[in-house]
């Protein structure tokens, strides 16, 4: 899959002749990125000339940075702190509350600046603080162009919604609904984006069904995913439950290798640094533990691998992954003993592993880019 490091740089002067779509992203952990590249081939495929920019690059005095930090920090190590700021600035509810356009706008000078220098036809946000600049841009005027939000989350937040943004792309008719119910504004169900591998047989698979075999013998593998950051709640622990009920831990650690290192201390446990290779992986895998209800799981729907929610992060992890349960796409497991019986009924007679596969992949009907263009 081609990533934002590969498409065009908004440096870059793009040829003439072509309708140039700007997609932004943010840098946080690995999912907006991977669906911005994900985006932007798509967009080439189809003619256009596609360019990502990362919208905490376009904050100023290095408040992007600082952003990601702070955030990567506490969803590591304070979930607490993560947990509160949801609850502020993020979840729904009455009252006065606060809005991410102030810290949205002191990007906007940079994002104009791009837009009439690459003479973009359309921009693309997939992260709620470039929904919230876009949506504020068109709704003062400075932005001339039609913007639409690309909702990545099943359980929409309202830092996602904007009034000023032109149309809105999202998972699930439930997330469509939503957001012309608070808007107003236009919203289409396309279902999530991903690389066209994840949609297809993975020969890749057979080499790590063999790797499954060589460390844990007749142990069916099920994967514990921690994201880009490595971020899980007690992961060894989930491990420990996983392995003495006779099924192969496989922990994803990210890039984190302190947990990767720690993982690797519970007997019969695999545990993994990045992993290039996820279609190969996910289709040689007996079910995935999710904990966020982001890129994973739905790369996981993709594939027809069961997804079973266990300790999710606190804020857009625990509301994503009881949406994906209420949809059926999932089952949401609060307990250890409940995560074993849903792990369980995976493997019984009653079609419960055909019937979840069919569903996940059903959620893949739209073309994104066409809507897009549909502006």
């Amino acid at each position: 899959m081609r990533t934002p490091a590969e498409v065009p740089r908004p440096e870059q002067a793009p040829p003439s002749g072509r309708r140039r779509t700007l997609i932004v992203s943010a840098s946080m952990g690995a999912g907006h990125d991977t669906v911005a590249g994900e985006l932007a081939r798509r967009a080439g495929a189809q003619g256009y000339e596609p360019h990502v920019v990362d919208v905490l690059q376009l904050l100023p005095y290095g408040l992007g940075t600082g952003l990601r930090r702070s955030y990567q920090a506490s969803v590591r190590h304070a979930p607490w702190v993560y947990a509160g700021v949801y609850g502020a600035f993020l979840r729904g509810g009455t009252g006065p509350r606060p809005s991410g356009v102030p810290l949205a706008r002191l990007a906007a000078g940079r994002l104009t600046g791009l837009v009439d220098r690459l003479d973009i036809d359309a921009v693309v946000s997939v992260f709620h603080l470039s929904a919230q600049l876009t949506g504020h841009l068109r709704a003062c005027g400075r932005l001339r162009v039609p913007s639409t939000v690309f909702l990545l989350d099943f359980a929409v937040h309202r830092q996602w919604l904007h009034p000023g943004n032109d149309r809105y792309l999202c998972l699930t008719d439930t997330a469509a609904s939503q957001v012309r119910r608070v808007l107003g504004t236009p919203a289409v169900t396309t279902g999530p984006a991903v690389a066209p591998e994840f949609l297809a047989p993975a020969p890749a698979a057979a080499g790590w069904r063999e790797l499954f075999r060589g460390h844990a013998p007749g142990r069916p593998a099920v994967l514990l995913s921690a994201g880009a950051w490595g971020a899980a709640s007690r992961p060894e622990d989930t491990a420990r439950l996983l392995a003495g009920a006779g099924y192969l831990p496989v922990v994803l650690c990210g890039r984190n290798a302190r947990l990767r290192a720690r993982v690797s201390r519970v007997p019969e446990a695999l545990a993994l640094d990045w992993v290039d290779d996820m279609p190969g992986l996910l289709a040689a895998s007996y079910a995935l533990l999710d904990n966020a209800a982001g890129q994973t799981a739905v790369q996981a729907l993709a594939t027809g691998l069961p997804v079973v929610g266990y300790r999710p992060l606190p804020g857009h992890g625990v509301e994503g992954v009881r949406q994906m349960a209420d949809h059926g796409l999932s089952e949401y497991a609060g307990t250890g003993p409940r995560l074993l019986r849903a792990l369980g009924r995976l493997s019984e007679a009653g079609g419960v592993r055909a019937e979840r596969a069919a569903r996940g992949r059903a959620l893949f009907r739209g073309d994104v880019v066409g809507q897009v263009a549909g502006l």
